[in-house]
């Protein structure tokens, strides 16, 4: 009955695609299910595009600007808005505009926003260190799954797993030994006890060393009460997207339109044959340094690659046909309410900037318009997070 119940879930030969903590959650536990699915091609602008709306999520294991220079930006010396970056206001071109783009990032609509002071970079493990030390926050992954709330997301009269499998942990990346599946993202997230942001990679790991690494193993209400510790919020969407192309009209990537691997390494993303081979070209095998690659126009780093991260926004995949009539939408905010049809019954908040796992073939992430979404208690070894603050 239980196999027949999770079933349900996954139709029409889909993929386990955007995938949430409750299904990494589950498929740690009857791996059987993750081989069963095979990439969908159907939901996406083109086959390259494939398998890149695969994300898990906590519980499924169990442009009409000109050109800016980064001088333009300067990181503002102000207390207040120390190691922050002015994003003046200005109206650009939201959405996907090459055939890597999924179905949830069109159509293209013209958006104006106010101006904003963002982030030069992703928070980092020193900075969310001195508001653990400051407030004693426990963060998701620390903290033992809560069954009454991990079942909301899950089919009706879906079995309790073992109390073993609740307790705090979180997942990890394993490289594969050699070439897999690609459908099947069991082979490379393992569900560890222990891993929390102090432990990325499982209890027998650390961040000494790595202070001014992003910090990652973050829930989205992690990323919340952070941001309102250090009196700034999470951007909306639309400000990300803004904020990421830098003021370049029609960009595919925050540095331009030129390829990712032409003329030297502009982000930290995988090389070589995913999960099996990161080449490590560019001298990460997993998240590195904010800030060890070129910023965009805006003085901004890492918003291509490293790690993902979260937004204010609810994730709704039909959200931009919203503004098919609209001819500029001012300041949105996202959808009144999620939806993700591959999990009807999950709320998930959008991510964005792709990471270090993501590269042409598997996940093109780091595409400006490039749309990611998980539940808010997912935290993972690739997802971080940055804040802006008004004016």
């Amino acid at each position: 009955m239980y196999f027949n119940l999770l079933n349900n879930l996954f139709n029409n030969n889909q993929l386990f695609k955007s995938t949430s903590f409750s299904i990494l959650f589950i498929t740690a536990l009857y791996p059987t299910f993750a081989q069963k699915k095979v990439c969908d091609t159907t939901k996406t602008v083109s086959a390259k595009s494939c398998c890149t709306k695969v994300i898990p999520k906590r519980f499924g294991m169990m442009d009409n600007l000109q050109p800016k220079s980064a001088k333009d930006s300067i990181i503002s010396l102000d207390k207040n808005h120390e190691g922050m970056v002015w994003i003046p206001s200005g109206t650009f071109l939201m959405g996907g505009n090459n055939d890597q783009a999924r179905q949830d990032e069109f159509p293209q609509h013209q958006v104006k926003l106010n101006g904003f002071f963002m982030d030069a970079t992703e928070v980092t493990n020193e900075q969310f260190a001195k508001f653990v030390n400051a407030t004693g926050y426990i963060t998701t992954a620390e903290k033992d799954v809560d069954w009454d709330e991990l079942k909301k997301q899950l089919p009706s009269n879906t079995p309790k797993p073992d109390s073993e499998m609740l307790k705090a942990a979180s997942l990890v990346f394993v490289a594969t030994e050699d070439a897999v599946n690609l459908s099947d993202y069991s082979q490379w997230w393992k569900w560890e006890h222990g891993a929390s942001w102090k432990h990325p990679q499982g209890p027998n790991s650390n961040i000494i060393g790595k202070e001014k690494n992003p910090v990652v193993q973050v829930s989205w209400d992690d990323a919340i009460a952070y941001c309102k510790w250090a009196g700034k919020r999470l951007p909306t969407e639309a400000e990300w997207e803004y904020a990421a192309r830098g003021g370049l009209k029609n960009s595919l990537y925050s540095w331009g339109n030129s390829p990712i691997d032409s003329a030297g390494y502009k982000c930290n993303y995988w090389q070589g044959s995913f999960p099996n081979n990161n080449e490590i070209k560019d001298g990460f095998f997993n998240s590195a340094p904010v800030g060890s690659f070129s910023a965009n126009p805006y003085g901004l780093y890492d918003m291509s690659g490293n790690v993902w991260e979260w937004c204010a926004d609810l994730y709704n995949s039909n959200y931009y046909n919203e503004f098919k009539n609209v001819k500029l939408a001012l300041n949105p905010k996202g959808p009144s309410k999620s939806y993700d049809p591959d999990e009807p019954l999950a709320i998930k908040r959008v991510m964005r900037g792709g990471s270090f796992l993501c590269n042409e073939v598997y996940c093109s992430g780091y595409r400006n318009s490039s749309r990611m979404k998980s539940t808010q208690d997912s935290g993972m070894e690739h997802m971080g997070f940055r804040c802006v603050k008004d004016k």
